[in-house]
């Protein structure tokens, strides 16, 4: 039973405000696997006057100082990865092989390229007689879910540690255990005092305070649309930055080849990865409508082919994170068989032998329209959408009729066919045929947020921009 009853703030653990706990549940056995203290207002509040404290030192450090941090960090993050894994299987239900690999493995390559990018990053640059000159913003509220928790996180602290920013960390009530060890790296590397504090607690408790905090100058958000809403509401008095990464409904179009059937069973297991529970999962497949029976047969095989069950063992996927997402879940499924959606896997209920934990079955639906349920809303869970599409004209169309632009995918064997697609799809990352780079951006259109983060990119939010005019008249003369 893990207990995490302080928080990470000002260089120290410290006691909340005021002890409340929460109990975490495993969402493969419904059982309780730990608690954490939760924050208040007045755990915010000591937490930014240590990270405004911090901003000045920090914000002067070198490039070379901050670099060399996040050496010790990628150290001490490497020797904790096991911890870090048995967090996630334990707090969110991520099969071992997925926690211990992608998902605690994203955050070495989010820190890793934030250390490469950082080597050649330019926070001055000679514009005429002007110096443009990139600041760190200041004190920054770092707000993240549970899905991806290492992740997450990394795309948020690293960028602002490497920009010369301090903050403060809620991670997400549902996985605070990932959340807790990241500080015990961070501390064990040493991180100056103040420059990252962690708060646990939830949205009411510690993100309306931290997002509308006045000492705040920045908020870097990921999370539901509904959410980010809410967030970028508090900051607006402030008139802070806010950064937001939020839902997603994306397309996934298989062009009409001899791989068809091949990218049709790829589209389905990428979908299935992590339970479905990814905000740029290819939940919309897009298919040819006079090959839709071949499509339905090759995403019936995927989908038999994802295994359910117990996350400690061999499985493809776990359960989904809790009650309430099952439910909801749950919910969708119905809906879609109510709505009119045929059915090709899966279903409603848990899979057979499951009699406890939140486990969903694979479940695919063929014939779908878009404007179903099913097509419109993020369901954050294994579940596959099949639509059809009678031209390229016609599947780009569908492609963009979403309040969501975060994600796409183009799946064919014609490259020069498939660069023609992806440019066409209104969202903020395109991947062609199972694309992946850590230096590409990632962020949305749309409802789906804005600002971007991974590589380069991620470090833009972090800065201000100052302009020095006047900075070198005299080549301005000649």
């Amino acid at each position: 039973m893990r207990e995490y009853l302080k928080f990470y703030i000002g260089g120290q653990w410290t006691d909340p405000a005021e002890l409340r706990t929460l109990d975490i549940v495993n969402p493969a056995t419904e059982e309780v696997a730990g608690k954490v203290a939760v924050g208040s207002a007045a755990d915010v509040d000591r937490a930014v006057a240590a990270a405004r404290g911090a901003f000045a030192g920090w914000s002067a450090s070198s490039k070379q100082d901050r670099i060399d941090l996040l050496q010790n960090i990628l150290e001490a993050y490497q020797k904790r990865s096991a911890d870090l894994a048995a967090a996630l299987t334990e707090e969110m239900g991520a099969p071992a092989s997925l926690a211990g690999g992608f998902q605690v493995q994203l955050g070495v390559g989010q820190l890793s390229t934030a250390i490469e990018v950082l080597k050649e990053f330019a926070f001055e640059e000679r514009r005429g007689a002007s110096l443009v000159v990139k600041e760190p913003i200041g004190v920054c509220g770092l707000i993240t879910p549970w899905n991806w928790p290492m992740n997450l996180i990394a795309v948020k602290v690293f960028p602002a540690l490497a920009t010369g920013c301090t903050m403060v960390l809620k991670p997400s009530e549902r996985s605070p255990f990932t959340g807790q060890i990241f500080a015990e790296i961070l501390d064990a590397a040493g991180v100056p005092a103040g420059v990252f504090n962690l708060v646990q607690g939830d949205g009411p408790g510690v993100g309306v305070p931290l997002a509308s905090h006045p000492d705040v100058d920045m908020v870097s958000f990921t999370g539901s649309t509904r959410a980010g809403v809410e967030v970028a509401k508090n900051a607006a008095p402030g008139v802070k930055r806010v950064a937001q990464e939020l839902g997603g409904k994306s397309p996934n179009i298989i062009l009409d080849d001899d791989a068809f059937a091949e990218n049709v069973g790829k589209g389905v297991a990428s979908m299935m990865g992590n339970s479905g529970q990814t905000c740029s999962a290819p939940s919309r497949m897009l298919v040819p409508r006079a090959r839709m029976e071949e499509a339905v047969e090759a995403a019936r095989k995927a989908a038999s082919e994802v295994t359910v069950g117990d996350p400690n063992g061999d499985v493809v996927i776990g359960p989904v994170v809790a009650k309430d997402q099952f439910e909801r879940v749950q919910g969708l499924i119905q809906k879609g068989i109510d709505e009119g959606a045929r059915l090709v896997a899966g279903g409603t209920g848990r899979p057979d032998g499951l009699e406890k934990g939140y486990y969903v079955k694979p479940t695919v639906f063929a014939d779908v329209t878009n404007d179903m349920t099913i097509a419109r809303e993020e369901i954050f869970g294994p579940v596959a959408t099949i639509l059809g599409y009678d031209d390229l004209d016609d599947a780009i169309e569908i492609a963009n009729d979403t309040e969501y632009g975060l994600a796409g995918f183009v799946a064919g064997a014609d490259l020069e066919q498939a660069r023609a697609v992806a440019r066409r799809i209104r969202a903020g990352s395109v991947a062609i045929n199972d694309g992946f780079d850590f230096l590409a951006p990632f962020g949305g259109y749309k409802k789906s947020g804005n600002g971007r983060e991974w590589g380069e990119f991620g470090f833009h939010d972090y800065l201000e921009i100052k302009g020095v005019l006047g900075y070198a008249p005299d080549e301005a003369a000649s």
